[in-house]
This record gives structure tokens, sequence and C-alpha cells, in this order.
């Protein structure tokens, strides 16, 4: 069993299954999480990993701006280590930025967005 924190919701901390999907093992215990696609392909359940390590290799929503700013995606990710992350929309501080007033650069986004495809 690996041991989750919610940092942000007075530090209540969850035994779940390493092998299960942080949301589903999360919201088996009662903690009401949003979702959307469950295959890692939004970004509805994302949350901010404070401490540990997960793999999310499945998901596809995040560049990678958003992962070097420590952004999960609950559904897909799966914690390799005990981990602490805050959930629900106060989390999101750096999930989110206008494009037009602050647009990605090339090493932030994901190497087959920024690559060019030749025809």
């Amino acid at each position: 069993m690996t041991a989750i924190t919610l940092a942000n919701r007075d530090g209540k901390t969850f035994e779940v299954n390493p092998k299960r999907p942080i949301l589903e093992s999360l919201r088996d215990q009662g903690v009401d999480l949003p979702f959307g696609c469950k295959y890692g392909g939004c970004i509805t359940c994302a949350a901010k990993l404070i401490s540990g390590k997960v793999d999310q290799n499945r998901q596809v929503a995040l560049n990678n701006r958003q992962i070097n700013n420590g952004y999960i995606i609950l559904c897909v990710a799966r914690p390799l280590t005990d981990i602490t992350i805050e959930i629900g929309v106060e989390s999101h501080n750096q999930l989110y930025r206008n494009p037009f007033l602050d647009p990605l650069k090339p090493h932030e986004l994901k190497a087959d967005i920024a690559t060019l495809k030749e025809e």
C-alpha cells in the first residue's frame, strides 16, 4: 500500500493500491474529485504533486510546462512512492495560462507538437 496525503485538505492521508489510478483510489474512499475522460486526455482531474513520484506515462493532456510545474493527471497517475498532492481549483494557479498574452515557447510544447512534420 502507498500513502497519498492531501496537503490542502487538512493533510488527510489515504492508503491506496499503487497499481490503481489515484483518481479511482481516492473516489473509492469518499474523496469527491472531478473527472472527465478517465484516459488522461483532458485536465479535469489535474492535481499538483508536492512530493513523491508518480507514473503518468499514459497522460496526453499536459504540456512540458505543466509537468515541470508539478501537475499530474489523477485518472491515469499511479503512485510510485508515498505522495503529497494538492487537489481542487485552488491548486491550479500555474495550470492554465492565456496563450495570447503568454504563448508557450517551443521547449514547453510536447515534442510531437513542436516538431514540424515533413510532407
